[in-house]
């Protein structure tokens, strides 16, 4: 005959963890009871969140063998792909900066051919070395065939830029390009492009000052002429010659472009 624990000695054993759980559990409003909910509640959440955390982690871990070289595969495609957009993207970049720096370049050739023609055509103001001459009349001997020849002279020797007036105002100058007219007149003077100027003239070129100062002072040359009619030349060769009129471009009567060579 086996001895049976008795109520007391049931009552006396120590109870485990579970045990007690369970018997908070069937105790109806117990603080424990509501406290054991709580923990399973938590318990619950934190096992499903590891659970999910370990399958994304784990995704290829039970894939095929075939599976993970389409895997592979496809990702070397995409690698591929944008590869080929990264190198297009590159050239259409370069071509762009080549276009750009093609414009540029073009935009200041233009620049400087505008220039130059400007110069040229008497349409903007220069500066530069050069020479300037004056020309003193106290006889009014001096008239266009002298001014003629020393223009000419001037423009011979490599003169960029002339401009002719007077002393007696500084304001009074004419631009001289390949359309000024000049013209003598019955009191003394000439008349330049419609503006009388009267002695001394002074006329101012720019370019290199000794070749121009020596194309003017030669036998026979201009500050001879106007030697022989009773006149006075100074030529005075400068660093910097400032030339600030200028002419309004007239349009062409006749005359039109071609691109025919």
């Amino acid at each position: 005959m086996t001895d049976e624990p008795t109520h007391e000695d049931r009552d006396e054993r120590p109870l485990d963890g579970r045990t007690r759980l369970l018997g908070a559990l069937r105790r109806p409003g117990s603080r424990g009871q509501a406290v054991a909910a709580v923990l399973l509640a938590v318990l619950g959440f934190a096992a499903v969140t590891q659970v999910r955390s370990n399958g994304r982690d784990d995704a290829y871990v039970g894939a095929r063998q075939g599976d993970l070289i389409q895997y592979i595969n496809s990702l070397d495609l995409a690698s591929q792909r944008a590869q080929t957009e990264i190198t297009r993207l590159e050239r259409t970049r370069e071509a762009l900066g080549n276009d750009t720096q093609a414009r540029r370049t073009a935009l200041t050739r233009a620049r400087q051919q505008a220039a130059t023609l400007g110069i040229l055509a008497g349409t903007v103001p220069a500066v530069g070395p050069g020479v300037r001459v004056t020309v003193a009349d106290p006889t009014r001997g001096v008239g266009t065939n002298q001014m003629i020849d020393g223009l000419e002279e001037l423009r011979d020797a490599g003169a960029e830029v002339i401009q002719i007036g007077d002393t007696k105002d500084p304001n009074h100058t004419v631009r001289v390009v390949a359309q000024t007219s000049m013209q003598d007149t019955a009191g003394g003077g000439i008349v330049v492009d419609g503006k009388v100027l009267r002695a001394p003239y002074v006329i101012d070129a720019i370019g290199d000052p000794h070749t121009l100062a020596t194309a003017l002072d030669f036998t026979g040359g201009f500050i001879s002429e106007v030697q022989g009619v009773g006149g006075k030349v100074t030529v005075d060769e400068l660093n910097q010659l400032r030339i600030t009129t200028v002419r309004t471009p007239s349009t062409p009567d006749y005359a039109q472009p071609t691109t025919n060579r």
